[in-house]
């Protein structure tokens, strides 16, 4: 009896000591949220809990999604791979449908004995549609889901919408009443804290998910969030004249402009800036909540933390809401890391980073090896020295009703779109002299050679990115499988919920 007993002790100690020794990850997401942070230098939006989680890390400015839609960049970043890979190039698509047998990321922990839990958004949802279920979710890559449902979902009746009826495409907005607590995101930051008291008290490993709805329209927060922003303290985005002229006519189509957004008044265009403003400082507070908690149980110093969004934003920006651009406002995302024993704390780089990074930097990090199937880099070197520069620029796609493919380095952009029968298109944008990219110097006689190294480079990258990993099954023939809406309007009742 003896013999057994001693085994299971010292199997157990050692299960112990090794989820002592590596690090936990809490990857933390919000949804189509832009740059308009405080840290990033937004000098109207309020992020207090992302400013200090900046300041405890390695906040990356130059970091760019491989698709801005919701769906082909978080299959991308949550494999490693880019959309020409994944051949995920639109929403309503499930991760095994096209590539059945890559290892996900969360689910390369869940392999190597960490438990892998999903709080709210990771692979695509419809928003509000599918909230409180697992939209397009992948089940191989978690051990557990939490999906919340809140009042943001529920009185969706009570959220005023440009277009009667639609909300998830659609500018809609809602102050609302109630506390932090009724809103799904509110909901979301609620398991986060429990799950993690949770992780203290096993004492295991593990990687923990919170994907937060917000900003993601409906722009819905309680009112007090509202009253952060004044609407007299907002300043519109100024477009100059002509500017449509000066970009090519393939690029033009992707400033759509919805039927129902040209008719608003710059008061309306304020309100939308005011609701989006206040939904980002709503989601900042539900952050703070999450990482407040792991501190509180002892847990920080040996959690790797992740924060992003899926993708970036306009906001009237080059004449256009939303995403499904290849200017800046739509690639760049938020990107912080805080990662136990890294050198740099409290800095910024302008290095360029993708989402396809993510991976192999957090597999890194935790002593894990990195899958050959991954086309990301690791940016574990930018996180223990100032000057290093993983990469040298990063590439972003846009394939859903055209194509064009666009390189961002430290200090240009450059973008080629196939336009009518095959020509190719370019951008070419200088974001020392020009960020917010409104001066097109593509065909000027003065940029001729950068502009021809720039695009060998491009096509240089975009070849590399339809190489598909040895190993990797990807099926061409699939198709885009829609989630059934689940009207919980009409089940409120049912479930007793008011």
């Amino acid at each position: 009896m003896l013999k057994p007993f001693l085994t299971l002790l010292l199997t157990t100690s050692f299960s112990f000591l090794i989820a002592e020794e590596r690090p936990n990850v809490l990857f933390l997401i919000c949804d189509d949220l832009n740059c308009d942070l405080s840290s990033y230098g937004h000098p109207l939006v309020k992020t207090p809990n992302l400013d200090r989680l900046a300041e405890e890390g390695v906040q990356f400015d130059n970091a760019h999604c491989q698709f801005a839609l919701c769906g082909p960049s978080r299959a991308s970043f949550m494999t490693g791979l880019y959309p020409d890979q994944t051949l995920i190039q639109t929403n309503s698509v499930y991760l095994r449908q096209t590539l059945p047998n890559v290892i996900s990321l969360p689910q390369h922990f869940r392999d190597a004995g960490y438990f892998a839990t999903r709080i709210g958004k990771l692979y695509h949802y419809g928003v509000p549609r599918h909230m409180g279920n697992g939209g397009h979710d992948d089940p191989y890559s978690w051990d557990h889901t939490i999906n919340p449902i809140g009042i943001d979902k529920l009185d969706e009746d009570q959220i005023f919408t440009l277009k009667p009826g639609t909300f998830g495409a659609t500018l809609s907005w809602w102050a609302a009443p109630g506390s932090d607590h009724d809103q799904t995101d509110g909901m979301i930051a609620d398991e986060a804290i429990e799950r993690l008291k949770w992780h203290a008290k096993r004492e295991d490993s593990f990687f923990l998910a919170v994907g937060f709805f917000r900003p993601h329209t409906p722009y819905v927060a309680p009112k007090n969030y509202f009253d952060l922003y004044p609407l007299d303290e907002i300043i519109l985005p100024e477009i100059p004249e002509n500017y449509l002229d000066s970009i090519p006519p393939t690029a033009r189509r992707t400033i759509v402009v919805r039927p129902e957004e040209k008719n608003m008044t710059d008061e309306q265009r304020k309100q939308v800036l005011q609701a989006y403003y206040a939904s980002i400082s709503f989601a900042d507070a539900q952050l703070g909540r999450v990482l407040d908690s792991l501190k509180e149980e002892g847990l920080d110093e040996n959690t790797i933390v992740l924060f992003t969004s899926d993708h970036g934003y306009h906001m009237g920006e080059h004449g256009k809401f939303q995403k499904l651009s290849l200017f800046e406002n739509a690639t760049r995302v938020p990107f912080i890391i805080r990662a136990p024993g890294q050198d740099l704390v409290g800095h910024r780089t302008n290095t360029p980073a993708e989402m396809t990074d993510f991976y192999p930097t957090l597999a890194e990090l935790a002593g894990l090896p990195v899958p050959d199937h991954c086309s990301g880099v690791s940016l574990v070197p930018a996180l223990n020295e100032a000057t290093a520069s993983p990469r040298v620029d990063a590439l972003s796609q846009l394939t859903l009703r055209t194509e064009g493919y666009s390189l961002k380095t430290e200090r240009y952009r450059l973008t080629e779109w196939k336009g009518k029968d095959g020509v190719i298109e370019r951008e070419l944008y200088d974001h020392k002299a020009d960020g917010a990219e409104m001066n097109n110097l593509a065909g000027k006689a003065t940029f001729a050679e950068l502009e021809s190294s720039l695009s060998a480079r491009l096509q240089e990258r975009i070849a590399a990115a339809k190489v598909v990993p040895e190993g990797l099954q990807q099926v061409t023939d699939f198709e885009e499988h829609r989630v059934p809406n689940f009207d919980f309007q009409r089940k409120k009742k049912l479930w007793k919920l008011e």
